[in-house]
């Protein structure tokens, strides 16, 4: 069986690559995970909740680095590890620094690099930043782009990626629902709902910052006008500047601000919202798998695909346009059942399954090449 190292960083990369690593395991591979700790606390909780102890963790982060430090502070590091392990094959996820970086040192080493969620494209490559261009450095360097649906394939064609080498299986994200979405599961915030119905808040991103004022002044108008009926949920994320601006401008009763929520916590509160209002990406195609309407908080998404479907609406970013959206939903039952009904586009819970099946058929070709002896020792 063949050597597969696993690279990532933060949180959202390992729960999409959590399960590619537990059917690898399952297949008898030799799994080596990397964790280069972009993520600390968050992550180390998920780890910890999946009994997963990384090989390496190369412990980057510290206070306030840049982009351009958490880089230079991961390359050297896992180049040392790259080198020491020798895989035969190197998976990296998405967008971070951790795969940028893996992507650079699968180069360097010259190790088959697969990159899972590839093809995610806004082509603007300050939205979303950085993530954009890792993305698309990452797809100029990968052997093997396992991407999420036919436009997500359309995209890597049109850029002249190899159609031998990219396989449209899905996303990830919705085959670890079935490791963390449970019936039993309780929690405060579910006893706490009473009759009101749940809706369910993420707002983090670095090009929105500027934008939190008139953002989370469009949440508090929702949250005033329908607090007698539903309840607004916000995980609050770590960046200061973000709990500042909640802390400002969040003052509605009907909204309630809690710390960050571990991986099962959040999936299982996910399952039972109403409504889902962010600018994440990864919650636009979980959500519509539980049949949730997403309004996407963000003036781009690189994920066209659930607008095209009908399962997320792109309102954007200003205070009105949010408010005006997230009414027609409340307001309306049967624009809210047709949005809920719609079929999700980003899989069907087996893309850990279709990345293996292609793994292991890319290793069984390379056995047989390196068995067939060589021209120049053939037999006359």
């Amino acid at each position: 069986m063949s050597k597969i190292m696993f690279v990532f960083g933060t949180r959202p990369e390992f729960i999409k690559l959590y399960p590619v690593i537990m059917e690898a395991r399952s297949r008898q591979h030799e799994v080596v995970i990397v964790n280069t700790g972009q993520h600390r606390e968050m992550l180390d909780n998920l780890l910890a909740e999946l009994d997963v102890t990384p090989d390496f963790d190369l412990k980057v982060m510290t206070r306030q680095q840049s982009l351009a430090e958490i880089l230079a502070r991961t390359v050297a590091p896992l180049d040392d590890v790259v080198a020491r392990v020798r895989p035969d094959h190197l998976f990296v996820h998405g967008d971070t620094s951790a795969t940028l970086s893996g992507s650079l040192i699968s180069l360097y080493r010259h190790v088959p690099l697969s990159h899972v969620e590839a093809g995610l494209r806004t082509y603007n490559k300050h939205s979303p930043f950085p993530e954009e261009m890792n993305r698309q450095i990452t797809g100029v360097l990968a052997d093997y782009h396992f991407t999420p649906t036919e436009v997500t394939r359309q995209n890597l064609e049109r850029e002249g990626k190899d159609p031998n080498r990219i396989f449209v299986v899905g996303n990830s994200a919705i085959d670890m629902l079935r490791y963390t979405v449970r019936p039993s599961f309780r929690h405060p915030v579910l006893d706490e709902l009473g009759d009101r119905r749940l809706i369910l808040m993420t707002v983090h991103r670095r090009e929105n910052i500027s934008e939190l004022g008139q953002m989370f002044a469009a949440i508090n108008d929702i949250a005033v006008r329908y607090g007698d009926t539903h309840k607004i949920v916000y995980p609050i994320h770590m960046n200061p500047v973000v709990r500042q601006a909640a802390d400002q401008y969040l003052t509605a009763p009907a909204i309630e601000i809690i710390e960050p929520l571990g991986t099962t916590d959040f999936h299982n509160l996910l399952s039972r919202s109403h409504l889902v209002m962010t600018d994440s990406g990864g919650i636009q195609e979980e959500a519509p798998s539980l049949g949730k309407p997403v309004l996407v908080l963000r003036d781009t998404t690189e994920r066209p695909e659930g607008v095209a479907a009908g399962t997320l609406r792109l309102v954007g970013t200003g205070r009105d346009d949010i408010v005006r959206e997230a009414v027609r939903l409340l307001d309306d039952p049967a624009e809210y059942a047709r949005m809920a009904a719609i079929q999700n586009p980003y899989g069907d819970g087996t893309t850990a399954q279709q990345i293996m099946d292609v793994m292991d058929k890319v290793a069984s070709d390379e056995g047989k090449a390196a068995a067939v002896p060589a021209e120049s020792s053939l037999p006359a």
